[in-house]
């Protein structure tokens, strides 16, 4: 199994196809296997990368869960120094926008374009969440309708995260985390002149579709899709119409 050992941690890592470099960063709900819908449809004509963040089964650290966070990007471009990839893009699906937009920070010299999912990664948007009441049964992430259309991609969906809660993860404490290093200020965001496409779900109630919304609204040129009928995993509930976007943009 591929794994790539840094510094409190052991990243594990995927690579599928052959072409320009497509890296795909995954959510608090997921791990490398997320994307299971999206490695077929684009590793004919795409290196697809895919990884598990740093204490997500199979990667693994010795990291306190309020620290994780703070080490994505930084195994993300040890990642693309390991395989060797000069420049990339980005497809990152909520908490996976952390780590892509401190990347494309960082380093926007390697970035060709970024995908924001269902994230507007740590920008200060100041938009107000749309938290409901738990529902029993409904993953936030999955959402009821994807629960009640199609249990069978609800049931893979919550397996996939019970794996990493399962071994330990404190998923609570990592979202409060997360929430504390949302302070990337709008005018950092406006600096960015990488292509961007965000996309969401209308009936997101993780993180609000406005908030993507503004992240499109900073970067000069960016387009930004909003999905009926769909909850938070826009790209795990409408692979077909996520896939089609993310190709047409890509070009």
């Amino acid at each position: 199994m591929p794994y790539l050992d840094l510094p409190g941690a052991r990243l594990y890592y995927e690579v599928h196809g052959r072409g320009p470099a497509l890296v795909f960063a995954h959510g608090l709900g997921g791990n490398h296997v997320s994307w299971w819908q999206q490695v077929p449809a684009f590793s004919e004509r795409r290196t697809c990368v895919v990884f598990a963040h740093r204490g997500f089964v199979p990667s693994f650290s010795n990291d306190d869960p309020a620290r994780l966070p703070h080490s994505f990007a930084e195994d993300l471009i040890a990642l693309l120094d390991h395989l060797g990839l000069e420049r990339v893009s980005v497809v990152a699906q909520s908490m996976g926008g952390w780590t892509a937009l401190a990347f494309a920070l960082r380093q926007p010299e390697r970035l060709d374009a970024l995908v924001m999912a269902s994230t507007a990664g740590s920008l200060r948007h100041g938009v107000a969440s749309q938290e409901e009441a738990p529902v029993l049964g409904v993953h936030p992430a999955v959402g009821i309708r994807m629960t009640a259309e199609r249990p069978a991609l609800s049931h893979l969906y919550t397996s996939i995260d019970a794996l990493s809660s399962s071994a330990g993860l404190d998923k609570a404490r990592l979202r409060r985390t997360l929430a504390e290093m949302a302070t990337t200020s709008p005018e950092a965001v406006a600096r960015l002149r990488v292509p961007l496409l965000g996309i969401a779900g209308a009936e997101d109630r993780v993180i609000p579709p406005a908030a993507v919304r503004r992240l499109c609204e900073l970067v000069p040129g960016a387009r930004f899709e909003l999905l009926a009928k769909t909850g938070h995993s826009v790209y795990f509930e409408r692979p077909a119409i996520f896939n089609r976007l993310v190709a047409e943009f890509l070009g």
